[in-house]
């Protein structure tokens, strides 16, 4: 049997390729709502960012999610995201550690 091929995708901020399931997804919903997906399977257009508030930074810095959006963002939404992604981004790592570990048994 074939290994299952991974999925990769690109971070918006720091242009690095990586496993879709170690990348944090932000969805711009049809009704123009930008929120953290961290199922990734929320309907809309999508961006990725690594698990680190860097290149959340980064992407803020250099309006990278406005590009991959193609929406323009607002200071209070970038705020609000900072928050939640802040908020996500223990839980997302520790996640991540638990299937790392799974893979490993």
């Amino acid at each position: 049997m074939r290994p299952r091929k991974v999925p990769l995708r690109k971070c918006v901020a720091c242009q690095q390729m990586m496993p879709k399931k170690e990348l944090i997804r932000v969805v711009r919903t049809p009704d123009g709502a930008i929120l953290i997906d961290l199922t990734g399977k929320k309907p809309g257009r999508g961006a990725y960012l690594c698990g680190k508030v860097s290149c959340f930074k980064l992407a803020k810095k250099s309006k990278a999610l406005d590009r991959a959006l193609k929406q323009p963002v607002g200071a209070e939404i970038y705020d609000q995201l900072e928050q939640d992604f802040i908020a996500v981004e223990e839980a997302f790592i520790a996640s991540k550690d638990r299937v790392d570990d799974d893979d490993e048994a």
